[in-house]
């Protein structure tokens, strides 16, 4: 299944939710007719920023989880260092499944170096001991 996220057009004012602080304002985020990015709403300067980052480029932080061999759990929660592009999460989930580590492993590990090209790595979210070996 082939997912595509497609960027807002002009005249589109999409409504963002901020999540930069527990105000949860209501953004609205659109290009005028001088092609500058507007933002409605926001209760500050940050919400402001963030709203033109969701509009023209969104991101998210990759949270998953991956097999882990030898492990006290069966798998491995992994996260990545930094939001990649929203529109390579599935990319980077297909990565994520073909990959498994071996434990033990210390939280902050590098499971998969520099994922999708992006400079981004992922890494584990905890610490995994091996199991004993009776």
């Amino acid at each position: 299944m082939e997912v595509e996220f497609k960027k807002p057009k002009q005249g589109d004012v999409p409504e963002i939710i901020c999540t930069i602080c527990p105000n949860s304002c209501k953004l609205q985020v659109f290009e005028d007719e001088q092609g500058e990015i507007q933002v409605e709403g926001a209760g500050c300067a940050r919400g402001v920023e963030y709203g033109k980052e969701e509009y023209l480029d969104p991101k998210r932080m990759l949270i998953t989880t991956i097999k882990i061999e030898n492990g006290v759990l069966p798998v491995l929660p992994v996260r990545s260092q930094v939001a990649i592009p929203k529109e390579k999460i599935f990319d980077a989930i297909k990565v994520v499944n073909h990959v498994s580590a071996k434990a033990p492993v210390q939280m902050g590990d590098v499971i998969i170096p520099n994922l999708l090209e992006l400079g981004i790595s992922v890494i584990a979210s905890r610490s995994m001991a091996a199991k004993n070996k009776e």
